[in-house]
């Protein structure tokens, strides 16, 4: 199952991208992993949050398949553990499912279009991060995932 992580807004910052380097060639024994970056135009940023979450919608509903798996990152989204991590990923692996997206919203959040087309929506914390910030925890998760699937020591239970 291929996993690909979409998010929202601009390229990443260095310590940023190494840190996605890092657990992305940790994965890739196990499985493959991409970051996707949906960027919206420069001349779209407005302080219209409605107009804005319509152009991320469009973005976003453009490059989904319907052979995608959705799994939309959101603070009202369901609290997991890693572990239930891992049985999620499972469940899809054991379903089949070919591509498993994670998906991470824009500043203002998604709109009831994507919310409605996301297979399962997903909370990470209590806490807001920076988009950039949570780009590397989702690898990092999705590593530990697979280390778990794996019997990899690297997560102590």
């Amino acid at each position: 199952m291929h996993v690909e992580i979409w998010s929202l807004g601009k390229e990443n910052e260095p310590f940023i991208e190494e840190g996605l380097r890092y657990y992305f060639k940790k994965t890739m024994p196990w499985n493959s992993i991409e970051l996707v970056i949906l960027q919206t135009p420069k001349k779209a940023a407005t302080t219209d949050v409605e107009r804005t979450k319509l152009q991320e919608e469009e973005l976003i509903l453009k490059k989904l398949q319907p052979n995608h798996y959705l799994v939309l990152l959101d603070e009202r989204g369901k609290p997991l553990n890693s572990i239930q991590w891992s049985q999620q990923f499972q469940q899809c692996m054991n379903q089949g499912v070919k591509t498993f997206v994670i998906l991470i919203g824009g500043a203002f959040g998604v709109t009831e279009q994507v919310k409605k087309r996301a297979n399962q929506c997903w909370s990470l914390s209590n806490l807001v991060f920076p988009h950039q910030m949570v780009r590397l925890i989702v690898a990092e998760q999705v590593y530990r995932t697979f280390s778990i699937l794996n019997n990899s020591p690297y997560h102590h239970v």
